[in-house]
């Protein structure tokens, strides 16, 4: 077994909890030739992406919890089994509705990754420590979403769709071996909780009325909004409107993600120098920029793949740098139900973003309007929330020591 506090441990964890990223990104490039290939339309195999988000935020109501009776590391088994089933179903799937069931399942396992992952990091390293740990985990796993969709295109080219839905199930074995093996358990048995549904429900509804927690989770779920509307839409913009090949697609991609691997280093080196809220002021306004410009963009007419890349690379250093600050800032002041906390956290992110994201569907016209409107909205909305109600929570919580002198 590895120690907790080594650096080996943090590397695991974050290949935990690169499985969400995966599981979304390497099959992007290969949407277009899903729906083809499934004898179905755009808007029925977004709902993969739009499913894979609600399973996702539904099962992590339920894991932190779990986890915070049973420990981080048998949940994240369980979990990490189911999704090795659900990948294979998905493989095998000869018509939508079974692709749709099996990405259910996907997410229902693989959300024990990132939820567990984040209570594990806030269980062995602490409050303040843990923005800085996070952020290196972000960096690490930006590798993911970077190669996915380029992996994907080439799965694609060479095996066909249903060889991304191998590799996922491969990659899922390795975990199982990783965590059996490998990781040791980071929530001591005096730290454990109660199951009884009358204290999960407690700790959510304590929770829901701690703004400190709510302020920094609407800072993040409304960045979130922004990314996972550019998954849902970005391969019909770039490959069917625009002309990306899946290769060319898959290399827009990685310096996309190359932003949001640029954004965590920052996060990280400046984490103890400028504070978590100067961070956040920086990081939120660089999304809201990033967005509108994209938006003004689309709407002038400029059809050019370089007005949804360039605008998003910004997008996304914001919100490298947002990611791990405003997750820190939610769990920091509930060491007590950690797992609870990184629980209803998730859920609220993959809700709003699913909400979000759920426009461009709902409103694609064939152009890059709808995702470009979209990713504006959600930078502005991350901004708003940031500058209405984390930060003035978190004003009050410093503003309380000082007091009590």
């Amino acid at each position: 077994m590895l120690r907790l506090t080594s650096t080996a441990t943090v590397a695991l964890l974050a290949t935990l909890t690169a499985l969400g990223p995966l599981a979304t990104d390497m099959y992007l490039p290969a949407m277009p030739s899903m729906a083809e290939a499934l004898s179905t339309g755009p808007d029925e195999i977004q709902l993969t992406l739009s499913l894979y988000m609600a399973g996702f935020a539904l099962a992590q109501l339920f894991c932190g919890p779990i986890s915070d009776r049973f420990g981080r590391r048998p949940v994240m088994i369980a979990g990490f089994a189911l999704f090795l089933f659900a990948s294979l179903l998905c493989m095998l799937a000869s018509n939508i509705e079974t692709l749709l069931v099996g990405r259910f399942l996907q997410a229902f396992g693989g959300a024990t990754g990132p939820v567990l992952a984040r209570a594990a990091v806030r269980d062995i390293f602490g409050p303040i420590e843990a923005s800085r740990v996070l952020s290196y985990m972000a960096s690490t796993m930006a590798l993911a979403p970077a190669l996915a969709p380029v992996i994907g295109a080439g799965l694609l080219l060479f095996f066909g769709w249903q060889a991304i839905f191998t590799l996922l199930a491969l990659y899922a074995v390795a975990m199982l071996l990783l965590l059996v093996f490998a990781m040791p358990e980071p929530l001591p048995i005096e730290r454990r909780q109660s199951i009884q549904p009358s204290v999960i429900l407690a700790n959510f509804r304590m929770l829901l009325t701690q703004r400190t927690f709510i302020g920094y989770t609407l800072t993040n779920a409304t960045g979130f909004a922004g990314l996972f509307a550019f998954l849902s839409g970005s391969s019909f913009v770039l490959i069917d409107f625009m002309g990306l090949t899946p290769f060319e697609y898959g290399i827009g991609f990685m310096l996309i993600v190359a932003g949001f691997f640029v954004g965590s280093l920052v996060s990280g080196r400046y984490s103890h120098r400028l504070g978590r809220d100067r961070l956040l002021q920086y990081a939120t306004l660089m999304c809201a920029l990033a967005g509108t410009t994209m938006a003004g963009l689309a709407f002038a007419g400029v059809y050019t793949a370089w007005a949804v890349i360039g605008p998003h690379i910004l997008f996304l250093v914001g919100f490298g740098i947002l990611m791990p600050q405003s997750m820190a800032g939610a769990l920091a002041p509930n060491p007590q139900c950690a797992g609870s906390a990184s629980s209803l956290f998730g859920f609220l992110q993959m809700t709003v973003a699913a909400l979000i994201g759920a426009l461009v569907g709902q409103f694609h016209d064939g152009t890059s309007h709808a995702m470009a409107l979209t990713i504006g909205l959600a930078g502005v909305l991350s901004m708003v929330s940031f500058w209405s109600l984390a930060r003035p929570a978190s004003r009050q919580a410093e503003a309380r020591p000082s007091l009590a002198k």
